[in-house]
């Protein structure tokens, strides 16, 4: 079954792959491509979540004790650190993104995450806490109830758990107090540019046929593998947005290298629609070790001043699986490849073998990365 099920996910993908490269399919430039200068930055607050059904840090988490200890000295009320016993209590690190051309005033998203030995956040809320860019300037602040998409019930050895209690999110739970200005357009030079997720020349040349197509002339030029830049128009200087929202729209057939990605640990394999065999004969056979221990009881004669011990008894068995010789043909696609691993029914681990000793020999034509 899990033989079956492995190559039901290489069929599938490979199809789906198969599919996509044989239609010659496009996508929005927008949805390979990024603006320069346009992008996010990332803020981090240390706060305090109180509210916890006893589910927070214990003593031995002397910072929280000394943040509860200096909450309250700020409200009017001296305690001492050491004689704090709240279990309702957990100190978090909380992290947002701010987004480009967010305004002051509009909310964000946070993230909150347990720093101490706290068991869940459910239930809790997040105090007023400070988020902070690199410069260590405060761009927002963030406060109000979590939500948590795990819980625990039980305890001692009978405990359940789903997914990860001590970590919740707040939807719109931080105020902008600062916003960071967000410049793309080269005032000097009247550009703008295009910067591709997976860089490549191909690609990259084809971004900017595209919009000398749209725009006319030679308004896009390919800097390098990562980086198209766009002259704008004089029709459009004072129009950059629409010009950006036109270009994100044009059509484009990207280039996919030929590469082959094995997860060993899940038994994924990922097979670009680009990758070629060459003729190739191929055996593949199995070695199986089995080792089996019980543990059988010798029971001593009645009065005989023997005691009763546990006697361990292992068995070892050793199995090879009879091998076969299996010949590629000159591949066109990749269902020449996917057929013939899937006559010789290897499991993920000899796929990864195989895969491998295909690429070493040269018959294996793109590149291939295991994880």
């Amino acid at each position: 079954m899990g033989r079956i099920i492995v190559f039901m996910t290489v069929v599938i993908i490979a199809v789906l792959c198969c599919a996509v490269f044989v239609g010659a399919e496009t996508v929005r430039i927008k949805d390979i491509t990024q603006v320069e200068g346009v992008r996010g930055n990332q803020l981090v607050g240390y706060g305090l979540v109180v509210g916890l059904s006893g589910t927070g840090d214990s003593r031995s988490s002397l910072f929280t004790n000394q943040s509860l200890s200096n909450m309250l000295s700020k409200l009017g009320i001296t305690v001492d650190s050491q004689q704090v016993r709240s279990k309702n209590v957990a100190a978090v690190i909380v992290t947002a993104e701010l987004p480009p051309f967010v305004s002051e005033g509009e909310r964000i998203d946070v993230t909150v995450s347990s720093l101490g030995d706290a068991k869940s956040l459910q239930g809790g809320i997040l105090l007023l806490t400070p988020l902070k860019g690199v410069d260590g300037k405060v761009y927002a602040v963030a406060q109000g109830p979590l939500s948590v998409g795990g819980f625990t019930a039980g305890g001692g050895g009978n405990q359940v758990q789903q997914n990860h209690p001590t970590v919740g999110k707040i939807p719109n739970g931080a105020i902008v107090e600062r916003s960071v200005s967000t410049s793309f357009v080269n005032s000097l030079k009247g550009t703008f540019s295009l910067l591709l997720q997976n860089p490549d020349f191909v690609t990259a040349t084809r971004i900017a046929r595209v919009i000398n197509q749209e725009l006319g002339g030679r308004r896009a030029r390919v800097i390098d593998a990562n980086r198209v830049e766009v002259s704008i128009p004089e029709s459009f200087s004072d129009r950059v947005p629409q010009l950006l929202a036109m270009i994100g729209e044009l059509p484009v057939e990207p280039d996919v290298p030929a590469r082959v990605v094995v997860n060993e640990r899940t038994g994924t394999v990922v097979i670009g629609g680009n990758v070629r065999i060459l003729p190739v004969a191929l055996a593949h056979g199995n070695l199986t070790v089995s080792i089996q221990t019980q543990y059988e009881v010798s029971q001593p004669p009645p009065f005989s001043g023997g005691e009763t011990q546990v006697v361990p008894q292992q068995e070892v068995q050793a199995a090879q699986e009879e091998g076969r010789l299996f010949r590629v043909e000159s591949g066109n696609t990749i269902d020449d490849l996917i057929n013939s691993l899937n006559a010789l029914g290897v499991t993920p681990r000899d796929l990864v073998a195989i895969l491998q000793a295909l690429k070493k020999a040269g018959a294996l034509q793109g590149e291939l990365i295991v994880e």
